[in-house]
């Protein structure tokens, strides 16, 4: 069984800066996607970034050039620095780990909250 563990989340100020971490543990295979998507109240989940076990990276638009995603394959983690936040960044963000093994394979975190507001 994959668990992800998110970490990083809270409050911060308009165009201020948070880091997120999250950490996988129990089985998994490579190549792998991991990455990072958002969930606003009344709104469905979106894509933010993702990261291949390869290090090809993905963005949404409206977060390309403002945020930054990474993984470290020799710890199972990836991170994400998110710059100069807006008060649209608002939502919990939740932790994603892809693969294929014959069947495909889709794991959660628990999700963590990012508030952006002075």
């Amino acid at each position: 069984q994959v668990q992800l563990v998110e970490s990083g989340g809270g409050l911060v100020q308009p165009g201020g800066s948070l880091r997120l971490s999250c950490a996988a543990s129990g089985s998994f295979f490579r190549p792998n996607v991991m990455g990072w998507y958002r969930q606003a109240p009344g709104a469905q989940r979106e894509l933010v970034a993702t990261v291949t076990s390869d290090s090809t990276t993905n963005y949404a638009d409206s977060v390309k050039g403002r945020f930054t995603i990474s993984r470290d394959n020799a710890k199972n983690t990836v991170s994400r620095q998110m710059n100069s936040l807006k008060s649209e960044d608002t939502a919990v963000y939740y932790c994603n780990l892809q693969f294929r093994v014959g069947s495909a394979y889709n794991y959660w975190g628990q999700g963590t909250q990012v508030t952006v507001s002075s």
